[in-house]
């Protein structure tokens, strides 16, 4: 398996448990559940099928939720569409139709207050292309730059217009609870803007769950899943530090924002939100077209295979399939070719193995995480030193296996946990191999775990070196402050 991580997204194309089966068996380590798609019950549905082939094919398979955000589409139309001819003028109404061949239904009277004369509406991905003229009582008069056929429910999206409206739409808050309670893994903000709406998401889960005073050793560190902040939005790239900070993991939807900035500028911004991440230690999933012929067709074009190639070497954590694998006609295929390809690009001699070793350690951060972060450089910089043979990092939230991830070191990074929770979320951190061991209480308990777990799977045999880290005492909770080289002896494997 390729130490990217492949998240998968599961539609009418994949909903049955053979078709998972086959794509954990091609490489899918994600599972991603649409919620602009379907209904709750269908994600209910879909998340006890994913869990439980996992189980039975023995894989971790960490489930991600996207919620929809405000997303602004038209209405319903005629079921032969609306055809747009160029130059002539169109209403968007957020009232009934009255004219149905120049009157296009838009349920969104809020949104055509923020629109002003000269704004342009770029319609189905952008596709089609109107310009702003006048407005008036939940009406907007517009010019057809580009046109084209119209069919119901088609995306709008709004370049350079400030809109008003909230993140977290109540559709998405009611999404959320049902993410709580199914205890996924992962949770994606669509269109952020800004920090605060990752906070709103962060605490409004948390108003759902009850807080322990405290945590003790061997309980379950997870409240929440781990919330992702999609940039799609030109906004979020002047607060990007911000927002990063403020999530756990990142994803570069490069569709709406392809089509909120200029096509020419996405390449450059998709290395500069992948560069922070890995900077800052958080993973980040490259999303979008990245197979987009294979929905069709059982090949990648070279470009597409070359996209894939770039966003690894660029440093994603994670690629994504979309369209590929939620209603294309070759899904498991998809699955293997991203396989192919992370494989291919890992095994080359040109792979940034080592990568951001040099790196300064933050220095206006906490104490805990100052400490993380220069253990988990230096495990790295002794993996290679010592030649050792693997690097074992005993984690009960995951953190620690993380920040050893952003350096890519170039040896097996063994993510050690008593949960399985953990272990799901690591399948988003590139390079983890996420292992569950049974709990321990001692510091003697958790090495002999992790050696006996990395012999028993093959990656150590006696006489050769592993590096450790670790938080130690065991009640410490958020910082990696032990490292360790182990010499694997003969009385380890007794």
């Amino acid at each position: 398996m390729p130490l990217t991580k492949i998240v998968c997204t599961l539609g009418p194309a994949t909903d049955d448990s053979e078709t998972i089966r086959a794509l954990i068996r091609a490489g899918m380590t994600v599972a991603r559940l649409n919620f602009s798609h379907g209904s709750q019950e269908e994600k209910r549905r879909t998340t006890a099928i994913v869990r439980q082939v996992a189980g039975e094919e023995g894989h971790h398979v960490a489930l991600l939720g996207d919620l929809q955000g405000p997303k602004i589409r038209v209405g319903r139309l005629p079921e032969e569409g609306l055809l747009l001819e160029e130059g002539t003028e169109v209403i968007l109404t957020a009232e009934p139709v009255t004219d149905p061949k120049r009157e296009i239904p838009f349920p969104h009277p809020d949104i055509i207050q923020d629109i002003g004369p000269g704004d342009r509406l770029l319609l189905d991905d952008g596709a089609l292309e109107l310009v702003a003229t006048t407005s008036a009582s939940g009406r907007l008069a517009c010019r057809v730059v580009i046109g084209g056929e119209l069919t119901s429910h088609k995306g709008v999206n709004l370049p350079g217009v400030k809109l008003h409206v909230r993140a977290l739409t109540e559709k998405d808050l009611d999404d959320a609870l049902v993410a709580l309670e199914l205890e996924l893994d992962y949770l994606a903000l669509s269109f952020v803007r800004e920090a605060s709406d990752m906070l709103s998401l962060r605490d409004h889960l948390l108003e759902h769950v009850e807080a322990p005073t405290e945590r003790h050793v061997g309980e379950d560190p997870h409240q929440i899943p781990g919330l992702v902040a999609k940039i799609e939005k030109p906004e979020a790239l002047d607060e990007l530090e911000a927002i990063v900070r403020a999530s756990d993991a990142v994803m570069v939807a490069r569709g709406d924002l392809g089509v909120e900035i200029a096509p020419e500028r996405v390449p450059l911004v998709q290395k500069q939100i992948i560069h922070l991440c890995n900077y800052l230690g958080k993973p980040v999933i490259t999303a979008t077209q990245m197979l987009q012929s294979m929905i069709d067709l059982p090949r990648p074009t070279r470009a597409e295979a070359s996209d894939v190639a770039n966003a690894i070497l660029d440093g994603s954590d994670a690629v994504m399939l979309s369209g590929e694998t939620s209603i294309g006609k070759y899904p498991v295929q998809s699955v293997r070719m991203m396989a192919r390809i992370a494989d291919n690009v890992e095994a080359s001699e040109d792979f940034p193995y080592n990568h951001l070793l040099d790196l300064p350690v933050e220095t206006e951060e906490s104490n805990a995480v100052i400490i993380t972060s220069a253990i988990s450089r230096a495990t790295v910089t002794l993996s290679r030193a010592a030649h050792v043979t693997v690097i074992a990092s005993s984690t009960e939230s995951g953190r620690t296996a993380r920040i050893v991830a952003r350096h890519r070191p170039g040896v097996p990074l063994l993510g050690i946990t008593p949960f399985e929770s953990t272990a799901r979320r690591m399948q988003l951190m590139w390079g983890v191999i996420p292992i569950v061991v049974t709990p321990f209480r001692t510091t003697d308990e958790m090495i002999q775990r992790m050696v006996t777990a990395a012999h028993e799977r093959g990656y150590v045999q006696e006489g050769d070196n592993v590096v450790m880290t670790a938080g130690i005492p065991l009640e410490v909770h958020g910082v990696t402050n032990m490292v360790k080289i182990h010499t694997i002896r003969p009385t380890d494997l007794e």
